[in-house]
């Protein structure tokens, strides 16, 4: 297909990379099976930006023999992208569980957050403003080619991840990777990069609930005599799950005079 002129080519990028944040965000509270469709649509735009590059790299090359002195943050946007999406389609196939101790979903996260700034300075600065003839039937045509050459692609890399037997073949719909099911032990006991598991003494702790009768305090010990139990799936956003046999306490034993309540704040140990 013959490249669209720069202004058509920046703007069709600036809405796919709006597209993508926003599927990102979206992949990352879907939590059930009805929400998938934000993470496929997420992994789908993602291709999308991939088969823009060769039309945008013809603007870039053009821009780079120019004598800015804004270029190198360009640059910095350029590789940030690139970055993005090197990490993405790594996390997504297994390829790139962790670089120094850190998630690749980690690092995609983060790049994709540190564009932000720069792709709004970059729209700010390089305006491509939209014209009333840019909503032609040739330019319809190439938004809808793009779309199913995207959505193709797509299939076709999660096929090859699965043919190959590669680790992203057995991720959840969320993007993450078993990690403990059925062994607490081997659960992670940090979600984020400098957490810190809290030590707590179990003779000393108290868990203290406030209702319309009042406060009161209950220890371990009163609390362990509940055997409430529930089978269930923890998906954390950091790119792990784990299925357990989940043991604790009905909030409805807990709190048994709600008043005019219509709200329930829990303040836990970690604050």
């Amino acid at each position: 297909m013959r490249a669209p002129p720069p202004r058509i080519t920046n703007l069709a990028l600036l809405v796919v990379l709006l597209i993508a944040f926003a599927s990102g965000v979206g992949a990352v509270a879907a939590g059930t099976t009805s929400g998938r469709w934000v993470a496929v649509a997420h992994g789908v735009v993602g291709v999308a930006v991939v088969l823009l590059v060769p039309w945008k790299s013809m603007i870039v090359r053009r821009g780079l023999r120019r004598a800015r002195r804004s270029r190198w943050a360009s640059l910095v946007l350029a590789a940030l992208a690139v970055t993005a999406l090197l990490t993405g389609l790594g996390s997504a196939s297994g390829l790139l569980r962790s670089v120094g101790g850190f998630h690749g979903i980690w690092l995609h996260v983060a790049a994709a957050l540190a564009l932000v700034p720069l792709v709004v300075w970059h729209v700010l600065a390089r305006p491509a403003h939209p014209h009333r003839t840019d909503l032609s039937r040739r330019t319809l045509l190439r938004a809808g080619t793009l779309g199913a050459a995207a959505g193709v692609v797509y299939l076709g890399i999660t096929a090859v991840v699965r043919a190959a037997g590669l680790p992203g073949a057995s991720r959840r719909f969320t993007g993450s990777y078993e990690t403990g099911s059925f062994d607490p032990t081997a659960m992670p006991t940090t979600s984020w990069i400098d957490d810190v598991a809290p030590e707590v003494d179990p003779a000393t702790w108290r868990l203290v609930v406030a209702d319309a009768d009042g406060e009161r305090e209950l220890s371990l010990e009163a609390l362990s005599r509940y055997d409430a139990r529930l089978r269930a799936t923890l998906d954390c956003t950091s790119g792990w799950y784990a299925h357990q046999d989940w043991e604790g306490v009905p909030v409805a034993a807990l709190v048994r005079n709600i008043g005019a309540a219509r709200s329930l704040h829990v303040h836990s140990t970690t604050g």
